[in-house]
């Protein structure tokens, strides 16, 4: 693909994203999303592989899919109540509706399925911008009707933490275990929406920093599954250093900066008398904290047997940019002392 053509798609995403943040209009916020989507397509087909042109068609079924759910709930809701503006969405047939076609949008359980399938068949970089830009532009809408299906929520949320903790577990292809990360990441920001939508804008930013870091170190070692994380430290040895750092931050492990939101919503949680629900949020983290630790495990621990060929690439010179490989790791690695002054900016 051409670098033009890939900066004039780029351009559509941040503009369908910032049509939707902008939009009080149903209308406009739909037009939003499906430029958004529109032109993520050309970049996940543009592999030209089968399975990159498979997950394309599954991905496009699926948010068309969603699209027309999301439209029929927006014109469900204006025939009843004569009103487009996204604040007036009462009627609780329309609301239910729509909470789960955004659902279906971005991944949550039990509308995941295509989430691992679609993740699995695009490169890295593509596969970055799927697990973090493309949740912004839905969480806009999400945010602006928790008051009316906060019980949805909390299910849509405790089912998702279940899933990607439990579906994660026997999993050999890394980008299969990001999916899975994805679906139990959204889970704690969804349950905590309807409470507190700052902490879930800060949970979103803390997994879309940690994401970054994590795909970005793939990338740098070219590993797409877990038997060929062992020749890493050939590659990179000081990011095979700290990448288990990275992957346990992305668990929840303190004392690093992926234990902030959590600790913050499971706080939030109990604040709101909702002690069972916390306990069984915190049980579905250590599902979760058990793959990060078998990733761990393959990167460190286990050692590939020596030969000139895979000693050698570390001697050369990177050709990947470093400045926000650096910059992601350090954010996903160090931010839980800052976490007053983080709590005080997005809660203000």
């Amino acid at each position: 693909m051409s670098p033009f053509l890939t900066y004039v798609l780029l351009f559509a995403l941040g503009l369908g994203t910032t049509i939707t943040f902008a939009s009080s209009h149903w209308f406009l916020a739909w037009v939003g999303l499906e430029i958004n989507t529109i032109a993520i397509l050309p970049l996940m087909a543009s592999l030209h592989h089968p399975r990159a042109i498979e997950a394309t068609l599954k991905y496009f079924l699926t948010q068309a899919t969603a699209a027309s759910t999301l439209l029929f709930a927006a014109t469900t809701n204006a025939w009843l109540t004569g009103q487009w503006d996204i604040q007036y969405m009462t009627d609780p047939f329309s609301v239910i509706l729509f909470t789960l076609a955004l659902a279906l949008k971005v991944g949550l359980a039990p509308l995941h399925v295509w989430l691992p399938e679609v993740l699995q068949g695009l490169d890295l970089t593509t596969g970055l911008i799927l697990s973090t830009w493309q949740k912004l532009a839905p969480f806009a809408l999400f945010a602006q009707i928790t008051s009316h299906n906060g019980t949805l929520l909390i299910v849509l949320g405790l089912m998702s933490m279940f899933v990607g903790g439990w579906g994660g577990l026997n999993q050999t292809q890394l980008r299969k275990v990001l999916a899975y990360s994805s679906i139990a990441h959204l889970g704690w920001m969804v349950i905590i929406l309807q409470f507190n939508p700052a902490l879930s804008f800060l949970s979103l930013f803390m997994y879309i920093m940690m994401t970054f870091s994590t795909f970005l170190v793939f990338k740098w070692v070219s590993t797409t599954n877990i038997n060929a994380l062992a020749i890493s430290w050939a590659k990179a040895p000081a990011v095979t250093a700290l990448m288990p750092l990275v992957l346990l931050s992305l668990g929840g492990l303190p004392p690093l900066s992926g234990f902030m939101p959590k600790w913050l919503i499971l706080q939030e949680l109990s604040k709101q008398d909702l002690a069972a629900t916390a306990t069984l949020a915190a049980l579905t983290a250590l599902l979760s904290l058990y793959f990060y630790l078998r990733l761990s495990y393959a990167m460190t621990l286990t050692m590939f047997p020596n030969n000139s060929v895979g000693m050698l690439p570390w001697r050369f010179e990177p050709s990947q940019a470093t400045l926000l490989f650096a910059a992601s790791i350090t954010v996903t690695l160090a931010s839980l002392p800052l976490t007053p002054s983080i709590t005080a900016l997005f809660f203000y």
